[in-house]
C-alpha cells in the first residue's frame, strides 16, 4: 500500500526550512522528503526528524546553484567532478539522516553539448554513483522532468529513463515518477505505471494545471491512488506540489486518500 510523505521543499515553506519538520508531523505526516537538505548540517536536521517523529524518505544528490538557474548537472560534461564530490555529500547526510534512497538529477543540456554527449555523461555518472550507494545501502533514482517547465533538461520521460536504467546496469538504480511531469509530457499515467512498476522506486504528485494538490485539475487521483494500491506500489508517494493557499487548507485530499484506502498511512 503506498505512503504518503510531505515535500518541505514545497511545503510549509511561508516557515524556515528546520520549522517544517514540526509542521508536517502537527499535519498528520509521519513521512517527509526534501529536495536539498544542505542548507541546514546534517546533525542539524537528524534532530528535528527526532523530535518530531518523523522519518525521511529522500532527498536529492547535490545539483548545482539552482538559484543561478541549474536543475542538476549529472549531464553536464565539463562538472563530472562536481558531480562526484556531491555523490560523497549526499551519502553522507543519507546516512546521517537515515535516508533510503538519493535522486540523481540528470541537468539542462549546456550550449554546444550534443545528445550523444550528454547521455554518456550521464551514464558514466551514474555507473560511478550507483556502486557507492549501494555499498551505503542505498537506493539511487533518476527523475524524468518535462521540457516545457525546464527546457533543455536532458531526462524528460520515463522510457528514455529506462533506457538508461538498462544501459548502466545497476541493481540499485531505479525511477522515481512524478505524476506531474508525466501527465504534462507523456500522460499514459496508470498504463505507464502498472508496465514499469518494477522499476519505480518512487512516485511523486501534483495535479496539473498549475502544479498545485490533487484535486485543482485534470488528474484523478482516486482512480490512481487505487491503482497503485491495486498494482501492489508499496513504497512512497511525495506531496510534491505548490499549495493553492495554505498547506493546511489544501489537505483535503489527503483525508480522502485516507478513507477511500481505509486508513492509510502518512
Amino acid at each position: 500500500m503506498p505512503r504518503f510523505a510531505a515535500n518541505l521543499s514545497m511545503l510549509f515553506t511561508e516557515v524556515p526550512f528546520l520549522d517544517r519538520f514540526e509542521r508536517a508531523a502537527r499535519a498528520g505526516f509521519s513521512s517527509v522528503e526534501v529536495q536539498f537538505p544542505y542548507e541546514a548540517p546534517a546533525a542539524t536536521v537528524r534532530e528535528r526528524l527526532v523530535a518530531n517523529r518523523l522519518q525521511m524518505v529522500l532527498h536529492n544528490l547535490p545539483g548545482g546553484d539552482w538559484a543561478a538557474g541549474d536543475r542538476g548537472i549529472a549531464c553536464q560534461p565539463a562538472r563530472v567532478e562536481e558531480f562526484r564530490a556531491g555523490v560523497e555529500r549526499g551519502i553522507a547526510y543519507a546516512t546521517t539522516l537515515g535516508v533510503p534512497q538519493l535522486n540523481c538529477l540528470a541537468g539542462i543540456v549546456p550550449a554546444g553539448v550534443d545528445d550523444a554527449t550528454a547521455r554518456r555523461t550521464f551514464v558514466e555518472n551514474l555507473r560511478y554513483a550507483a556502486p557507492k550507494l549501494q555499498a551505503a545501502g542505498l537506493k539511487l533514482l533518476i527523475e524524468p522532468i518535462n521540457n516545457f517547465d525546464v527546457p533543455g533538461f536532458w531526462l524528460n520521460n520515463t522510457p528514455k529513463a529506462i533506457s538508461v536504467i538498462d544501459e548502466v546496469g545497476a541493481d540499485n538504480l531505479f525511477v522515481q515518477y512524478d505524476i506531474y511531469h508525466a501527465q504534462r509530457y507523456e500522460g499514459e499515467l496508470a498504463n505507464t505505471l502498472t508496465k514499469y512498476l518494477p522499476q519505480i522506486g518512487h512516485i511523486q504528485i501534483a495535479d496539473n494545471p498549475g502544479r498545485n494538490e490533487p484535486g485543482t485539475g485534470e488528474i484523478h487521483f482516486p482512480f490512481l491512488f487505487a491503482h497503485l494500491r491495486r498494482i501492489g506500489y508499496t513504497g512512497w508517494v511525495g506531496a510534491e506540489y505548490k499549495p493553492a493557499g495554505t498547506t493546511e487548507a489544501g489537505l483535503t485530499w489527503l483525508e480522502a486518500a485516507r478513507r477511500q484506502l481505509g486508513g492509510l498511512s502518512a
